[in-house]
């Protein structure tokens, strides 16, 4: 039988300062090694056969109140991996469009922000494949400018639908969230992340800490939503 494969797949990878301390290393080791995961598992996705693929990076939370010396390698991080998919082949043969959603240009540093805007430019005219960060991202943040928005355009008549409310969205041209898969063994949401787009999405809590949540463990969670049947209220 034929595996259904979400279209949408969006993962909240935490447990990464975990990892690190069961390894005696610092919390930005942790980081480091998620992004390495975050490189293997876009690649396994994609090859999979996810066409829309979002990481949620940082939350704005993450980077205005933990130490700042855990934020500045965090940071360099961002650097290093936005260039490397700026400089690698994977995103330009796959044409796979990459999106950077949050308050990033308010809180990240003028190089970051010059490399990021290099990457979305590179890559806005694919349209096969999409890959989103969500960096100073907050979901209750999303959907109070959100409103705010529509609030300035009340006097044009603007009737309150639900693609009124989508339209005004940091997230306004990603498609719905199928599947929101949770690492690091702690089953619940966070800051009303993607809280309108993930109204419908099946969700997944893995015990794993991001960083070992490898390959296998991707497979397993996209094994577990095939067998899943979706009845929307039916």
């Amino acid at each position: 039988m034929e595996k259904n494969i979400p279209n949408h797949v969006v993962i909240i990878p935490d447990g990464n300062r975990r990892w690190a301390s069961e390894q005696n290393l610092k919390p930005w080791e942790g980081h480091e090694e998620g992004a390495k995961n975050v490189e293997k598992l876009t690649r396994y996705c994609l090859d999979k056969g996810v066409n829309c693929l979002t990481f949620w990076g940082s939350s704005i939370d993450n980077l205005t109140k933990r130490p700042v010396r855990e934020k500045m390698a965090l940071l360099d991080i961002y650097q290093r991996y936005f260039q490397s998919l700026i400089d690698g082949k994977d995103i330009y043969e796959n044409e796979v469009k990459v999106n950077i959603i949050g308050r990033w240009e308010e809180q990240f540093p003028e190089a970051l922000k010059k490399t990021i805007r290099d990457l979305i430019e590179k890559t806005k005219h694919f349209e096969k494949k999409a890959l989103n960060f969500m960096l100073a991202y907050s979901g209750k943040d999303d959907l109070i400018c959100a409103v705010e928005k529509i609030k300035n355009k009340l006097e044009k008549n603007v009737q309150i639908t639900a693609e009124v409310i989508k339209e005004n969205l940091m997230t306004k041209d990603l498609a719905s969230v199928d599947y929101m898969i949770r690492t690091g063994g702690e089953p619940h949401l966070s800051d009303g992340f993607m809280m309108w787009d993930t109204q419908n999405s099946q969700l997944y809590f893995s015990e794993k800490n991001f960083p070992d949540f490898n390959e296998e463990e991707m497979e397993k969670s996209l094994e577990d939503y095939s067998r899943r049947g979706r009845r929307f209220g039916k």
